[in-house]
């Protein structure tokens, strides 16, 4: 019964959209992208090297939606924007 549900389980996870938004790309070749499965609005933020993110876009045949806008009221971005900041003014 438990690999009955699993298998179920897996197959419902295949037919769920996934989606990717690039938030930047780092001039050491990485890029920053949040990855979605199912809501857009519910996703993690994730790093990998440019080949590898393709990689894993064909993987998981992904939506890739629009960047976000510059003060667009996504609390992720600005988040974001504040860590990179240098806090030395902080101190």
């Amino acid at each position: 019964m438990v690999q009955q549900e699993t298998n179920r389980s897996a197959t419902n996870l295949g037919a769920i959209r996934r989606y990717v938004r690039v938030c930047r790309q780092r001039s050491d070749g990485f890029i920053e992208f949040e990855f979605a499965i199912g809501d857009p609005e519910l996703a993690v933020e994730l790093m990998l090297p440019e080949a590898a993110f393709h990689e894993f876009c064909l993987t998981n045949e992904v939506i890739v939606l629009d960047p976000m806008e510059p003060d667009s009221g996504d609390w992720a971005s600005r988040l974001n924007a504040i860590s990179r900041r240098d806090i030395s003014d902080a101190v």
